[in-house]
C-alpha cells in the first residue's frame, strides 16, 4: 500500500501592490526568516522600491516576484522569478526563481505550492530554464528545489563574507 503525498495548500499569487511593501516588511522582520539574507529585515523604503521593480518586471517580462497569499488572502511572503540581479557573481544572465515566506508558513507546503504555480506561469511566459541560488546551509529551500525537480549545478561564494551558495537549475521545456 502506497501513501499519496499530502495535498499542497491553496495559494494565490498576485503582482505586488504598494501595500504589499508594508506586508513584506512585516513578515520578513524576523531574524529566522532573514537568517540567510543578513539576519535583519531591510528598511521599508527598500521593500517599496522592490515591489515597484516587481511591477515593472511583470509589465515588461510577464513575470516577477509575486506576493503569495494563503487561502484566506493573508500575505505569506513572495515567490516568483526575476532576472539574476547581480553582474559580478552567480548565474549572470539567468532567470532566478525564489521564495521567501513568513515563519508561520514554514513546513506546511506553501513554498512548494507557490513555486510550482510560478513554474507554470514561467512556462506560459516562454521562459526556457530557471536557476535557484540557495545558501548552502538552507536545508528548507534546498528541499523545495528538490521537490521542484531542480538539479544542483555549480557553487559559488557570495559577497557576504564566507557565504557559499548552491545554484540549482531546471529546464522548463522538458
Amino acid at each position: 500500500m502506497s501513501l499519496a503525498p499530502p495535498a499542497l495548500p491553496v495559494v494565490q499569487l498576485r503582482v505586488p501592490t504598494d501595500e504589499d511593501a508594508v506586508a513584506w516588511h512585516r513578515v520578513f522582520d524576523d531574524p529566522e526568516v532573514m537568517e540567510f539574507f543578513g539576519g535583519t529585515s531591510d528598511e521599508l523604503s527598500m521593500y517599496e522600491e522592490w515591489t515597484a521593480r516587481q511591477r515593472r518586471h511583470d509589465a515588461e517580462l510577464g513575470y516577477c516576484l509575486w506576493t503569495v497569499l494563503d487561502g484566506d488572502g493573508e500575505v505569506l511572503g513572495f515567490t516568483g522569478a526575476q532576472p539574476w540581479p547581480h553582474d559580478a557573481y552567480g548565474p549572470v544572465g539567468e532567470t532566478e526563481i525564489g521564495w521567501r515566506l513568513a515563519r508561520r508558513a514554514w513546513g506546511r507546503g506553501y513554498a512548494t505550492a507557490a513555486a510550482r504555480l510560478t513554474l507554470e506561469r514561467l512556462r506560459a511566459a516562454g521562459v526556457e530554464r530557471v536557476v535557484a541560488t540557495i545558501d548552502a546551509r538552507n536545508e528548507r529551500s534546498i528541499a523545495v528545489a528538490g521537490r521542484l525537480g531542480m538539479d544542483r549545478a555549480e557553487s559559488f561564494t557570495t559577497p557576504r563574507a564566507g557565504q557559499e551558495a548552491w545554484c540549482f537549475r531546471l529546464e522548463l521545456n522538458r
